[in-house]
């Protein structure tokens, strides 16, 4: 899958490059992050970046989020798609410095709009650990429904915690649209 690169007010999502890595590692590295996500493992390193970006092929569409003013990485967004299904999990994560700006939620409407508009995807959901509230809140703003939970779903660092599941159809996005 090409990966193109979406303009937004604030932001410009394109492909990760090996040139992010300096930026990513730190970023992505702060045990706050990794906290907040499933797949990113603490501590990150170099050799986990180069490893990420070597498997950027398939169905995945992993988009860096740069901040326009600036040339700053501030984190990531992408969607695990599932062509036979026509859905997609979106994931993303934002380095500690950029939490509270909004940045999520502007990301995830271009990504949701691309899954939709040009993956043509029925369904796209999202998963996020239950003491995780301000992503439960970032789903909620993207229109996202909460669909359950699922109880000690995940084991992270010797704990097993908690999920909550949420999802958009393609037919409720448009509506809001």
């Amino acid at each position: 899958m090409t990966i193109p690169q979406i303009e937004t007010a604030r932001l410009r999502l394109r492909p990760f490059s090996s040139s992010d890595i300096p930026q990513l590692v730190p970023l992505i590295g702060a045990r706050e992050v990794a906290a907040t996500t499933l797949r990113i493992p603490h501590p990150y390193t170099e050799e986990h970046a180069k490893a990420f970006l070597a498997m950027q092929s398939g169905n995945d569409a992993n988009f860096a989020i740069i901040l326009r003013d600036g040339d700053q990485l501030c984190g990531g967004i992408g969607l695990r798609v599932e062509e036979e299904h026509r859905r997609a999990e979106l994931g993303y994560w934002i380095g500690v410095p950029y939490w509270g700006n909004g940045y999520a939620t502007e990301a995830g409407q271009a990504v949701l709009r691309y899954g939709f508009e040009q993956l043509r995807l029925n369904r796209i959901f999202a998963i996020h650990f239950h003491h995780n509230a301000a992503s439960g809140r970032v789903l909620t703003k993207l229109g996202m429904r909460h669909e359950g939970s699922l109880r000690q779903h995940i084991a992270k660092w010797g704990e097993f915690l908690n999920s909550e599941v949420y999802g958009i159809l393609r037919k409720e996005w448009e509506a809001l649209q």
